[in-house]
């Protein structure tokens, strides 16, 4: 039997449960949806809120307390992993058994190491945020209560996604954000459009969805087994369990480490003995509930029922040194083993003091660690034969399994995080109230689909088809989203695009393997595009004194000039702008996370057939275009003349609740690049940024390569990107700044291209003449299948239904009934004959007895 050994997860136990971070959003909205009503109605704080400018005190006080205990709970779990070693930064936390059947087992668990810890923060930190700005927002909105508990909701279900230990617990998190953004999105759904917009989200999000399905599936089938060419199937590996000695990150095969089923030394190795009394330490989280013994010598000696040496799930537990016999019974129908047998058995399993045997699973699952662990274990030769099987199994036309697999997740990636071509339901999201926009393009929903590829890293690694796929789609959406801001007019509908926009450069992140970048622009996304959502919800809040039209308070045309009356809000948003466009000031948040994937593109090897030139190209003209019209849209709101000149004495500053998260946003975006993204080897050294330091033992066995390239070409690189960004914020500034021309709109409109890139490349009504229509179509195709085949089918029946019933009443009516009538009537018939005996006189009587004795005699003489 061979030795394993290999850097699987270390995992520790949580300070407290970490349910309980989910829990408390979910509390909220619990509270919230029982007595939000009275507590809005009640009289309850209402002099502090009038002072403040919130709404309901209570029902800002249940929900933003939820999400300060949840941020601080999750604070106090970072701060945990940030005590422990780089390769043992994993919290677990079991809660339920979820799902067991036969060797599947899903369970109610969470895990928190450093990339599910820092979306905790960005989750729970902006989202905090988000909800003490819609305190005063939403101010006077009647249905206060239930926009706090959608609010929480949400927060509650990304939690669930980012904190859940399998894909079963990730997808409850991903399909409860689909329904939040669609319960946020139509909040107002009496306005139809608004209604709509709520049903476009939900169903392109289904379409997403069933891509991750089918990768779910196509990953859980072929972890398991092959089917061979003869119509057999073949498992990879008949054990469902093996001890693996954990070796430390960055350790290549501590041979003193090895825990085996048959303890071999290998050759020119050698072992130090084993000192008496020294002590191991063994894990064991598959399977929760399942028992483990020790030194089981036959099913006798385990039907005494002895003591189990644990119970799973347990944690670096104790264990003597040396070798031993391993018995484990799951229990509850579980069958861990082609045979049916319920119980699995390691014969030999050598521990040696001071290291750590984990017990690990193996075959199908759906477990984040246990897929992760089953690509690094290796055998005594050094090989990765459970990751070398993955790879070399083919589908449909030669295909890879793990490559259709990644495409297919990639799919349910696209759907959540608004990539061509799912990306159209994103730009009409903007009908629900500013603060879910910011809600969802900022730290939740949108982020989903690039959490989940980071999340899989090691699985997408193995596949630069895949990868390939992933990025290019990626830098399609973020040029095909720039250009398309560069003449809207709404100013939620610039951000929206922007969003999209931004999310390619993430995907472009992950699909060239760059995965520590693309989470870092995501985490500097979340602060400045939070930023500038809030920035623009303040504006329009301002803007309803002049403008009660809702479409006309968000359009840009109608405002300028409003920096002089709301300037807390107009350098927010500048600063905002500065981070997302590096120009003319870079150094700002966006400019380090954006340019560390552009120079990740340039050099990318990880991408099949896409060279990472192109990527480099395509991301570089995105960003050149971001820079155009986010000045655009600065410009046109804050400077120049006012567009209305009731706009200097009716708009004013936003009330603190708003401008003071406005300000915490700015610094966030202002700081975080230069903290988290700074490397000394800009300046000449060797370490390496902050973000990638904490987040390298996540993605340490993604498998990706890039180009080795100078300083000074990646100096020149930067200095292009920052050079053309400055280019671009010039010439938005020149066309719409203070001195803009009192006809730019008429001179924009003569601009080439501009009638196809205001209407958004036509898709939408690409897609309504489409997809759209041919779905209508299909659906009165149905009607009238269901009008002539399935009603026709159902009359035809109730025809022969009805004649059947028209034989059966003759048959009752004339066969059944004339019987029962006909012995009727011969009753009766002789009933009257009979009845004439009854004379009712007592000579008729005598003549009768005297009769009948007469015919007995006579009888009696000739018989006898």
């Amino acid at each position: 039997m061979p030795d394993y050994s290999g850097q699987v997860t270390h995992v520790h136990a949580s300070l407290t449960p970490l349910w309980w971070i989910p829990l408390l959003p979910l509390l909220g909205a619990a509270v919230n949806a029982l007595l939000g009503r009275a507590m809005q109605r009640s009289a309850f704080g209402r002099d502090v809120s009038k002072r403040l400018h919130i709404g309901s005190l209570g029902v800002t006080l249940v929900a933003v307390g939820a999400m300060l205990g949840a941020f601080l709970l999750g604070l106090a779990h970072v701060i945990q992993l940030v005590g422990l070693a780089p390769g043992e930064r994993a919290l677990y936390s079991f809660a339920w058994q979820m799902v067991r059947i036969g060797s599947l087992d899903a369970n109610f668990a969470f895990v928190m190491d450093p990339l599910s810890g820092l979306m905790t923060l960005i989750i729970t930190g902006v989202g905090a945020l988000i909800h003490v700005y819609a305190a005063s927002y939403m101010e006077a909105e009647p249905a206060y209560w239930r926009f706090f508990t959608y609010l929480n909701l949400f927060v509650f279900s990304m939690l669930l996604l980012v904190l859940g230990d399998n894909f079963i617990v990730m997808f409850f998190g991903w399909e409860g954000v689909g329904l939040c953004s669609y319960l946020l999105i139509g909040f107002w759904y009496s306005d139809y459009k608004k209604a709509s917009a709520g049903m476009k989200a939900f169903v392109v999000n289904r379409v997403g969805d069933w891509g991750f399905l089918c990768g779910l599936a196509l990953l859980f089938w072929g972890l398991g087994a092959r089917w061979l060419d003869d119509g057999r199937f073949l498992s990879d590996y008949r054990a469902r369990f093996i001890a693996v000695a954990a070796e430390a990150h960055g350790e290549e095969g501590a041979s003193s480490a090895l825990a085996s089923d048959g303890g071999r030394v290998k050759a020119g190795e050698r072992r130090a003995p084993s000192r008496a009394g020294a002590k191991g330490y063994l894990t064991f989280t598959g399977h929760p509930g399942a028992r483990v013994y020790l030194g089981i010598a036959n099913a006798a000696q385990l039907a005494s029922n002895p003591p189990p040496f644990g119970v799973s799930p347990f944690l670096r537990k104790e264990i003597d040194a040396g070798v031993h016999s391993v018995v484990i019974v799951p229990g509850d129908g579980a069958v861990v083993a082609g045979d049916g047998l319920e119980i699995a058995a390691i014969d030999r399993m050598r521990v040696e003091p001071g290291q750590e045997v984990v017990v690990a699973t193996v075959g199908s699952t759906v477990t984040f660690r246990e897929i992760h662990d089953q690509l690094v274990i290796k055998d005594a030769s050094g090989k990765a034969f459970l990751k070398d099987a993955l790879e070399s199994k083919t589908v449909w036309g030669g295909v890879a399994l793990v490559t259709l697999a990644c495409l297919f997740l990639f799919v349910g990636a696209a759907g959540k995080s608004a990539q061509l071509p799912l990306h159209v339901w994103l730009p009409d999201a903007m009908a629900g109230p500013t603060p879910v926009s910011a809600l969802i393009h900022a730290a939740t929903m949108v982020t989903a689909g690039v959490y989940m590829i980071a999340r899989l890293s090691f699985l997408f690694s193995l596949s630069p088809t895949a990868g390939g796929v992933v990025a290019l789609v990626g830098a399609s959406t973020a040029l095909f989203a720039a250009t398309i801001g560069f003449f809207q007019y709404d100013i939620k509908k610039v951000l929206a695009y922007s969003t999209v926009s931004q999310l390619g450069f993430m995907f472009i992140g992950v699909g060239v393997g760059a995965y520590w970048a693309a989470v870092f622009h995501l985490m500097t996304h979340a602060f400045f595009k939070a930023c500038l959502f809030l920035g623009s919800g303040s504006v329009i809040h301002g803007m309803h004194a002049v403008e009660h039209d809702e479409a006309a308070a968000q359009d840009m045309r109608n405002m300028g000039g409003l920096r002089r009356v709301m300037p807390r809000t107009a350098r927010a948003y500048q600063v905002a702008c500065l981070a997302i466009t590096a120009a003319p000031i870079p150094f700002f948040a966006g400019f380090w996370s954006k340019d560390e994937i552009l120079w990740k593109a340039f050099g990318a090897e990880s991408t099949g057939p896409i060279p990472g030139l192109l990527l480099y190209v395509m991301g570089l003209a995105a960003a050149l275009g971001t820079s155009f019209y986010m000045w655009r849209s600065y410009y046109l709101t804050f400077e120049g003349p006012h567009a209305r000149k009731e706009i200097k004495k009716k708009v004013h500053e936003s009330p603190a609740a708003i401008t003071w998260v406005l300000a915490v946003l700015a610094a966030l975006s202002a700081l975080s690049g230069v903290v988290f993204g700074f490397s000394s080897h800009f300046v000449g050294g060797h370490g390496e940024p902050l973000l990638e330091a904490w987040l390298h033992p996540v993605f340490a066995h993604a498998e990706v390569s890039f180009q080795r390239h100078g300083l000074g070409l990646e100096l020149a690189l930067m200095a292009l990107s920052v050079g053309g960004a400055i280019f671009t914020f010039s010439l938005a500034r020149s066309r719409y700044g203070e001195r803009r021309s009192p006809r730019w709109e008429a001179e924009e409109r003569r601009l080439p291209g501009f009638r196809l890139l205001s209407n958004k490349y036509y898709v939408d009504e690409v897609y309504d003449a489409t997809v759209v229509r041919a779905f209508l179509s299909l659906r009165l195709f149905f009607a009238e299948m269901d009008r002539w085949i399935v009603d026709g089918l159902v009359n035809a029946v109730a025809v022969a239904a009805r004649a059947a019933a028209w034989v059966t009443g003759a048959i009752d009516r004339y066969l059944v009934d004339g019987v029962v009538n006909v012995v009727a009537e011969g009753t009766l018939s002789a009933g009257e004959k009979l009845r004439s005996l009854q004379t009712g006189r007592i000579q008729s009587y005598i003549y009768f007895v005297l009769g009948g004795v007469a015919l007995v005699s006579i009888v009696h003489y000739f018989l006898g």
